[in-house]
């Protein structure tokens, strides 16, 4: 299985404090990062610019079908704009092959510094070769491209899919589960996967659970989700305790059919933190996401960005720390913290301005039985 993270995590460069097993190194680098005074900062990155002009950073989406990618980009742009780097972008519009002729585009445009969402790292090849002939570095955005030059940042993923299972299992601590994975192209799916697995095997293993539905679905797509959770309700005869669901996106499409079939209180797991996932945990409707606060990933890419095109090297970048990859490619990785967003604790995004009160809270009764962000003051 992956084994992401194996080497320990790191300390974001502004962002959530991000698990250590192993560093001190990472974490005295980045605390020496923020301790520069902002204005030290800015000098030093607008230095980074070569030969003098403004440092262009080529951003190519694998797609815009999450509201999460959306907000990565807000603060990917503000963060380049703080350094006065210039944002080029494309959308691959989830297909490969318009994702290579959009990075080979940047590549032409002269950027300097290519950030890619991947939609199907292992189709990559052809552009990376392009971009390490023209000697532009590229990151791998949230989504891990297998390639010794190329800079990994991320979330633990691995760490998401414990998080989703620890709470499932909390509330559900035997009966039949689903899971309900996302696209077999994107290697956080099975990143996440070895998470709930690590969680759920002993269960598993001791007859506690029964796993009546294990499925991938292409593109990460809600109503792909949807189709996949009627299909298991159909074949287990509408009989689920819990389905074990890789995104928010997804549980936005396993709940329309659970509700359809009258099951809407089965536990759910999602991650993103999406408005409408908040929303239905507040109803009870879904048991938990996934936070990762995508505002400090998107500057935290602004940061790296900086630093590379100043000619810093992947190894170089504070915080950064050692990776393996599942093929056994060593690769530099940041990878930020996720946190588990449950009824109890709806108000950490409402605190952080991530969501506000009245869409979190769209719908709930505001009595005794509300979570503790949508009840009514005393």
């Amino acid at each position: 299985m992956p084994n992401e993270g194996a080497e320990g995590s790191c300390v974001s460069l502004r962002g959530p404090v991000c698990r250590s097993a192993s560093s001190a190194r990472a974490r005295a680098a980045a605390r020496a990062l923020l301790a520069l005074p902002a204005a030290l900062i800015l000098a030093s990155t607008a230095a980074s610019a070569r030969g003098g002009r403004e440092v262009v950073v080529g951003v190519s989406w694998s797609h815009f079908q999450e509201e999460r990618w959306k907000i990565d980009e807000a603060s990917l742009v503000a963060g380049l704009r703080e350094r006065g780097a210039r944002y080029l972008s494309a959308d691959a519009q989830s297909s490969s092959e318009k994702q290579l002729a959009d990075i080979e585009n940047l590549i032409t445009r002269g950027v300097d510094v290519l950030v890619v969402v991947a939609h199907d790292p292992s189709a990559l090849g052809s552009a990376l070769a392009s971009a390490r002939a023209a000697r532009i570095p590229v990151i791998a955005y949230d989504r891990l491209i297998e390639a010794p030059d190329v800079f990994y940042l991320s979330f633990d993923n691995r760490r998401v899919g414990r998080i989703q299972a620890e709470q499932i299992l909390a509330v559900a601590p035997s009966g039949r589960f689903a899971f309900i994975k996302g696209s077999p192209q994107d290697p956080n799916t099975e990143f996440v996967h070895a998470g709930q697995l690590d969680v759920l095997r002993p269960a598993i293993e001791a007859g506690r659970v029964e796993v009546v539905g294990d499925q991938y679905v292409d593109g990460w797509l809600p109503d792909v989700a949807q189709r996949v959770m009627e299909q298991i309700l159909t074949r287990s005869g509408g009989r689920i305790d819990a389905v074990v669901c890789s995104n928010d996106g997804m549980a936005g499409g396993v709940a329309s059919a659970l509700a359809a079939a009258g099951l809407s209180g089965v536990p759910v797991s999602g991650q993103d933190g999406d408005q409408a996932a908040l929303n239905r945990i507040a109803l009870g409707r879904q048991t938990v996401s996934v936070w990762k606060d995508s505002r400090a990933l998107g500057r935290a890419a602004a940061e790296v960005s900086a630093a590379l095109a100043g000619g810093t090297a992947p190894a170089q970048i504070a915080g950064a720390v050692p990776f393996t990859t599942p093929a056994g490619v060593r690769v530099s990785a940041l990878l930020l913290e996720p946190v588990a967003i449950t009824r109890a604790n709806l108000d950490r995004v409402i605190d952080a301005g991530w969501a506000t009160r009245a869409s979190v809270c769209r719908g709930v009764d505001a009595g005794p039985q509300a979570p503790p962000a949508c009840r009514a003051p005393k």
